[in-house]
């Protein structure tokens, strides 16, 4: 005799219902956008309404989870500056024993990112907002440059220990190679104007080669 068959339910989720991470790439989906609005339109001028029109997202989820605009902002401006920085890993695969072919290599590592849409991005802002609001221009120096400049510190004094036997020297000329290095094309691109390739690659040996004649001479 056939035995009768027991029926078997699967559990779906209800559709109206997203996963985690579905719930995750729509927070970064309206994190991202409201940077791009406030850098756009300005803190001021720009309104919850306007990002949530952008994004397709309902104004109470983003006043559940944010409260107001300005937590918004910082957020989402943090959010960008952890997903900016260049991890310390990558520069010291850069290092070699040719001293000037190493900083070389980090300077173009640090000038691409500079140089890429989100260090762009993150440049204005924090420039345009800064004044408003002087804790993001801390936030993103300490969190953004911070660990760059305590990582060419201790590369300095391990490679030049007789010139920066100090930790204070060092961290010093760290600074100058940061803004010497990167500074100088992220300053020009952020006020509209081109460079080529080529020119960045021109900008970043000029700029390596001064710094280490400062230093050794």
């Amino acid at each position: 005799m056939e035995k009768p068959r027991t029926a078997t339910f699967k559990r779906h989720r209800s559709p109206g219902r997203p996963t985690r991470k579905q719930a995750e790439a729509r927070n970064n989906e309206l994190l991202d956008k409201a940077l791009d609005l406030f850098l756009e339109n300005g803190f001021e001028r720009t309104t919850i309404e306007a990002i949530t029109a952008a994004v397709g997202m309902a104004k109470r989820t983003v006043y559940a989870r944010y409260g107001d605009k300005d937590t918004l902002f910082r957020t989402a401006l943090q959010r960008a500056i952890d997903e900016w920085i260049v991890p310390i890993e990558r520069l010291r695969e850069a290092e070699g024993e040719d001293f000037e072919a190493s900083l070389l290599e980090i300077g173009r590592i640090l000038v691409g990112n500079i140089l890429s849409r989100e260090g762009l991005r993150l440049m204005r802002i924090t420039n345009a907002e800064s004044i408003r609001m002087p804790e993001i221009g801390e936030h993103s120096l300490r969190r953004g440059t911070g660990p760059t400049v305590d990582y060419l510190a201790d590369l300095f004094h391990r490679r030049l220990p007789t010139r920066f036997a100090s930790p204070a020297d060092a961290r010093t000329s760290a600074y100058a190679f940061v803004h010497l290095v990167a500074g100088g094309p992220a300053n020009i691109v952020a006020w509209g104007v081109q460079l080529s390739e080529d020119e960045v690659e021109r900008q970043t040996r000029n700029a390596v080669r001064l710094f280490l004649h400062g230093i050794l001479h």
